[in-house]
């Protein structure tokens, strides 16, 4: 297990909140708020009910107004299990994001990461689903959410755009000093997905994990996406195995980032790309995981839920 920090809750921008939960490794995601004299709109929920009722006092702490609407940015757990603590929330997520939700039990990969305390928790899948662009009124505030046209991080990605306040809730396409994560997605699509936030030109990025940024940050993440392309094409070409490839590789710029086991997960995608696998196409998810097991050294992976 590692140690987590205090979350914090900063006004990023008038009535627009980010809920940063450090040190953003596995499990330990952000998520955000916008307040209006009707109702709280939150950006996500969190993995745990512990973590998510921490989060929900932050809103408390804020506004006794309830939270009426939860944008889902994608499927994963850090971002969803929390949906059921927040009854009569309407929950909005990309159409492709709903299904998977459904038939995610909470407690995925507890082999993976060892014992985690979720709580009391109960699956609840988003209830409006949508393509392309959805606005959301927060008062006088609109939010634009739009649905990525093709797999990024997962299949069905959402940011939530405010330009009223320049700030962009990315979810987990934007890691701040974490090593991005795409075997549930493309590395084409997030590439592209990098390309759409860059042209939004927002001034404040909520990431999905690690300190609220700019845009600043989004070149060290297409660099490291283009260099997971160049190692797999490497491999694949020399008859190696994305573990074999994981464990040779010099992680040179990127070996300061959080969780670099995702090298080898990240590098089974690049193989079945490379392989005419289409975009978000499924993969063997278990012989993924279980290269990053081995290469962090064959215990579970850090987290602290």
């Amino acid at each position: 297990m590692t140690v987590a920090g205090e979350p914090t809750t900063t006004e990023v921008a008038d009535g627009v909140f980010a809920y940063v939960q450090p040190d953003g490794s596995w499990w330990i995601n952000n998520t955000g708020f916008l307040v209006a004299d009707d109702g709280v709109v939150s950006i996500d929920t969190c993995a745990t009910e512990r973590r998510t009722r921490r989060y929900a006092a932050a809103i408390a702490a804020v506004t006794d107004v309830a939270v009426r609407t939860i944008v889902v940015t994608h499927h994963h757990g850090d971002h969803t299990n929390g949906n059921c603590l927040f009854p009569g929330a309407t929950i909005l997520a990309h159409e492709r994001c709903r299904e998977v939700v459904a038939n995610s039990p909470i407690g995925f990969g507890d082999a993976i990461w060892g014992g985690i305390d979720w709580g009391d928790l109960t699956v609840v899948a988003p209830q409006l689903t949508f393509t392309g662009r959805v606005d959301v009124h927060v008062g006088d505030v609109v939010v634009e959410l739009h649905a990525l046209d093709g797999p990024a991080h997962t299949v069905g990605d959402v940011v939530a755009w405010i330009p009223q306040r320049s700030v962009l809730f990315a979810g987990d396409l934007v890691f701040n000093g974490g090593t991005p994560f795409v075997p549930m997605g493309s590395i084409p699509g997030s590439l592209a997905a990098l390309e759409q936030i860059r042209a939004l030109a927002p001034a404040t990025i909520v990431p999905g994990h690690g300190p609220v940024c700019g845009v600043e940050v989004l070149d060290g993440i297409a660099e490291y996406l283009r260099w997971v392309q160049r190692l797999a094409e490497e491999g694949r070409a020399g008859g190696l195995t994305p573990l074999e490839v994981a464990r040779s590789a010099d992680l040179g710029p990127f070996a300061e980032l959080l969780d670099p086991e995702r090298l080898a997960g990240n590098l089974h995608r690049a193989y079945a790309e490379l392989d005419g696998a289409p975009p978000g196409a499924p993969i063997d998810l278990l012989a993924a995981f279980g290269d990053m097991l081995e290469l962090n050294g064959g215990g579970p992976l850090p987290c602290c839920v």
